[in-house]
């Protein structure tokens, strides 16, 4: 593809944040499109009061060497988390297995999740404007469709926060980032490769509840913690698949806080529960896990939709050059960090 471009984004993830940077760098204009208030996508960090909660993905190893080499573009941004090595407990909380560290490191970003993503994204603000912002958040593109101006090139019709609508125009190329069902719907919407969409309405992604608790009271002199001495585990609960002391991350606050992942069976029995009902439900099996049966200065829940791929895509993107269409995501490879960025490069490498 010749140089100069004009590449919309749709999704501003690690996928799509990785894509539009290695386009930026190859001389592409691009402009990313994000319906969230900001960018991360499950790279996500929660602020309260008492400190960050990671949410969603809660850390990430390094496997491919294009992976480090692109993290050690920003070497002060991660920081190795040892979390005690990572323990497999049992239904009732008991050790089932006290794992040895990792042969790979737990690494996080600092001081949230969402900063590698942020950092990554900085660029698009300052990358010279044509037609359109770099970086529009808090819209949703709703189709995609042939421009009404060129017929070579490709528009999007968007939804605003504020139920505004609006067009962008004058697109080569555009590239979904985002969640395989609605990569799925946005294509069956717009009427575009039902090959593609044939092949992504294979992949099976599961949903995950997550609860977000903080223990200031914990942080006493007369008290270093609360309950276990672990601090990173994964269980065979019915209800909870992996819980982390959220203050043991580094740069992160010291108060007590713990972010608990509901198994995907649990999730998806649950899923369009009242939040009331699945927050209660996971605090007590919370305190069956851990042992930590003191009320919480904060507890709050959160519901991902799509969260770990059962069955990806078995390639690490889609991409049409006749129409100038293609989809990554982490669900194309897996459900790791490192599946999203490897996804969004080689898209980039073979739109670029």
């Amino acid at each position: 593809m010749p140089q100069g471009q004009h590449i919309a984004i749709i999704g501003a993830g690690m996928a799509g944040i990785t894509c539009a940077r290695t386009l930026l760098q190859a001389g592409h204009h691009v402009s990313v499109f994000e319906k969230s208030r900001g960018v991360g996508g499950r790279m996500a960090t929660r602020n309260t009061p008492f400190g960050s909660f990671d949410h969603g993905a809660q850390y990430f190893t390094v496997r491919d060497q294009r992976f480090e080499a692109a993290l050690n573009t920003s070497p002060a941004t991660c920081k190795r988390w040892s979390a005690n090595a990572v323990r497999v407990l049992d239904a009732l909380g008991q050790v089932a297995e006290a794992s040895l560290p990792a042969p790979q490191a737990h690494w996080v970003p600092v001081p949230g999740m969402r900063s590698l993503v942020e950092q990554w994204a900085g660029p698009l603000a300052a990358a010279p404007s044509q037609a359109d912002a770099a970086l529009t958040l808090q819209t949703t593109v709703a189709r995609i469709e042939r421009d009404a101006l060129n017929a070579q090139r490709w528009q999007l019709r968007t939804t605003g926060a504020d139920d505004s609508r609006h067009v962008y125009s004058g697109f080569d190329s555009v590239l979904l980032a985002m969640p395989n069902v609605q990569a799925h719907s946005l294509l069956q919407t717009s009427k575009l490769l039902p090959a593609f969409a044939r092949q992504i309405s294979k992949v099976q992604v599961a949903p995950c509840w997550t609860l977000m608790l903080a223990f200031p009271n914990a942080n006493q002199p007369t008290m270093s913690h609360l309950g276990p001495q672990w601090n990173a585990a994964r269980s065979t609960h019915h209800r909870i698949a992996w819980l982390a002391r959220e203050s043991s991350k580094p740069g992160r606050k010291l108060i007590e806080r713990w972010t608990v992942q509901a198994s995907a069976a649990w999730s998806q029995e649950h899923l369009e529960d009242d939040a009331d009902r699945v927050q209660a439900k996971l605090l007590r099996a919370f305190a069956e896990v851990t042992g930590i049966r003191a009320e919480p200065s904060h507890a709050e829940v959160h519901r991902w939709r799509y969260a770990k791929t059962l069955q990806p895509l078995g390639k690490s993107h889609l991409w049409d050059r006749k129409s100038g269409i293609g989809v990554a995501g982490d669900w194309c490879l897996g459900h790791r960090v490192e599946d999203a960025f490897v996804s969004g490069l080689e898209l980039a490498l073979a739109v670029a």
